[in-house]
């Protein structure tokens, strides 16, 4: 249990360093392309290498009972997360987007709890709700205290993506992870194509090579790559345990945004970082209690799947 736990811990967490960066790659693709736009071809993309994959490899179709789920993960994960954060990103900046977006992992938490049954001890959430509320206080101090349109969007891209995630990691469970989002992206490869054309003929595109880059990260990795080491580090660590590393992330975009993008990240940011982390560290160590009494109850899986 232990070692299965450590190995999903190590690939969640490399999941939020390749995430921690689509931010910034979504910056550099609205440079080039239209929100819609950059949205139906990072969708359209990745749908057809996700198709080439599972063909490559006959993976079987997905039971009747999964369907539903994929629709969430496609609905969360496929389009509603990537289009709403690039309307707020072309309003907001990417340091600032990627704080509201440090709300995540509680909401992540919060749908697997309730599609799942498995609860964990009030430190968990405790830590969990710290962790959101420092991040939350960050933002608003940002904005004089008053949420912005790009932050309507960013809450709304939350909600969304958390069902996605929680989704997809139930899911992977009992399928392979890279199964989970290739699916979901081939359910949603004729939607994006539509989106695609229709954007492309209404949105200006100026593709420079900095879109085309920004581009094609968001396309191989935030809606591909990422995803695979995301659902399978669920899937071994627990939804819940796992989405908490997540709220590392913004930190990791601040960085990246600075680095990259030349924006100014608030002075108060580092302190910010410091006691978030310390909530990250409270919900692991929770977490690892929590999994160690479930394997003495003797249970042999860290995520529990739910019948139907």
């Amino acid at each position: 249990m232990t070692d299965r736990s450590g190995k999903g811990t190590l690939l969640a967490l490399l999941a939020v360093v390749s995430f921690s960066f689509s931010f910034p790659g979504t910056a550099w693709a609205l440079d080039g392309f239209g929100p819609w736009t950059s949205t139906g071809l990072r969708g359209a993309l990745a749908g057809m290498l996700a198709a080439v994959s599972l063909a490559a490899v006959r993976a079987p179709l997905p039971r009747r009972a999964d369907w539903p789920g994929l629709c969430v993960v496609v609905l969360g994960c496929v389009l509603g997360f990537p289009l709403l954060t690039s309307l707020a990103l072309n309003t907001s900046s990417t340091s600032h987007s990627a704080v509201v977006i440090g709300v995540l992992p509680l909401a992540t938490a919060v749908f697997s709890r309730s599609r799942t049954g498995r609860s964990q001890p009030r430190a968990f959430w405790l830590a969990s709700l710290a962790g959101a509320v420092l991040i939350i206080g960050f933002a608003l101090s940002q904005n004089h205290g008053l949420p912005t349109t790009g932050d309507l969007f960013l809450v709304a891209a939350v909600l969304v993506c958390g069902a996605g995630y929680a989704e997809g990691g139930r899911l992977s469970a009992h399928m392979p992870g890279w199964r989970v989002i290739g699916w979901a992206l081939v359910a949603s490869l004729p939607c994006m194509l539509l989106v695609s054309v229709f954007a492309l003929a209404r949105e200006p595109s100026q593709p420079s090579a900095k879109a085309v880059a920004g581009l094609a990260y968001i396309t191989l990795i935030s809606q591909f790559g990422g995803f695979v080491l995301w659902y399978r580090g669920m899937a071994l660590a627990g939804v819940a345990r796992a989405s908490q590393l997540q709220l590392a992330q913004p930190l990791m975009t601040l960085l990246w945004s600075a680095a990259l993008l030349g924006e100014r990240v608030a002075p108060v940011a580092p302190v910010v970082a410091t006691l978030v982390l310390a909530c990250i560290a409270v919900t692991q160590r929770v977490g690892r209690r929590s999994a160690g009494a479930s394997a003495a109850r003797g249970r042999t899986m860290p995520l529990e799947n739910v019948r139907g």
